[in-house]
């Protein structure tokens, strides 16, 4: 109660907002911003969602979309004096510094009131008010939950609810996945309640493929899915060339490592996808395995118990070489 309180007292009059989330922002890390974005909006504050890195196109269908600043460097100037012009800072789903890129440091330094809400494992303490809760399903759960806490659920409307929603049915797998909870469900009624159309939503995020995305992933799954039966183990490793080949947008990565996952008996996914920067790195587990635990110790990442990210800046096929010589090191876990 203590933080709620705090926050309550922290916008019972107009502040000046600025919300961010994390680099190539998911449906849960714009939906949650966005959400929160339009209840604040009619508290009459003055507010403005930047995000670090643009986002898939599936997205933009999310009100509030035509407002947000895309950081870029030719953006930076304005993204700084915003934010160190606001009174309030929010920090959505991500909860280290270094996720939001070159927006970081200017966060670092803002004077503003800074507020996380997010839902992965081993927060950073930059904030000054945290909302953090790793067995929540998805951050759009928590915005849900402190916009409910504020005593304002009344004014959670359907643009704002399928925000909300399209966060939550992201990270919960459609709802298959262990974080869903009785307390999801909940949620997931009051925001019906507000007369979103679940169907619009599911339609804009799984059904609007381009023909070039879907023959990408057919191509995926045919040429370069690798299975490891000896530990129970699947990855898929896309080069730079076949990046440009298939003329690939942002997000239309997204999701493939769950099709390696998706497998009868694998235990542990990987997808590794080679960037300019970097070999960018998602992994997936079931049960008792925790890939935030491996992608901390071996690939300077994390994320959550059966869902993390990393990242490597060895060239492609030796950093899936280095994948592939620790599985022995996880045997009893990948084959019990």
């Amino acid at each position: 109660m203590q933080q709620i309180n705090a926050l309550k007292e922290l916008l019972q009059t107009p502040k000046k907002i600025m919300i961010t989330t994390h680099h190539k922002p998911d449906a849960d890390a714009l939906g949650s911003s966005l959400g929160l974005a339009g209840y604040l909006l009619k508290k009459g504050h003055h507010v403005q969602v930047i995000t670090p890195s643009d986002y898939p196109s599936f997205l933009n269908w999310m009100s509030g979309n035509d407002r947000v600043l895309i950081y870029s460097p030719s953006t930076d100037a304005l993204a700084q004096q915003i934010i160190q012009d606001a009174e309030v800072i929010f920090c959505l789903d991500f909860n280290h510094l270094g996720r939001i890129n070159e927006l970081g440091k200017y966060i670092e330094a803002a004077k503003g009131v800074k507020v996380l809400i997010d839902h992965h494992l081993q927060p950073d303490h930059f904030a000054d008010i945290m909302f953090s809760n790793t067995s929540a399903a998805a951050t759009a759960e928590l915005v849900f939950e402190v916009i409910r806490d504020l005593g304002d659920e009344a004014l959670i409307d359907v643009n704002i609810g399928e925000c909300l929603y399209a966060g939550i049915v992201t990270d919960t797998g459609s709802f298959r996945h262990a974080s869903t909870t009785r307390n999801v469900h909940m949620i997931i009624a009051d925001l019906l309640q507000t007369g979103i159309d679940i169907c619009k939503v599911h339609r804009n995020i799984y059904d609007s493929y381009s023909e070039t995305r879907l023959r990408f992933l057919g191509y995926v799954l045919k040429d370069k899915l690798t299975v490891v039966r000896e530990y129970n183990t699947a990855f898929i490793a896309v080069t730079s060339d076949e990046l440009k080949q298939y003329n690939s947008q942002t997000g239309d990565t997204e999701g493939l490592v769950n099709f390696a996952l998706s497998i009868e008996g694998v235990r542990f996914a990987a997808l590794f996808i080679d960037r300019p920067e970097a070999v960018k790195i998602s992994f997936r587990s079931v049960g008792d395995i925790s890939v935030n635990e491996f992608a901390r110790a071996h690939f300077s990442g994390g994320g959550h118990k059966n869902a993390a990210g990393g990242i490597s800046y060895q060239p492609l096929n030796e950093t899936v070489n280095h994948f592939v010589s620790l599985l022995p090191l996880y045997a009893e876990q990948l084959v019990n």
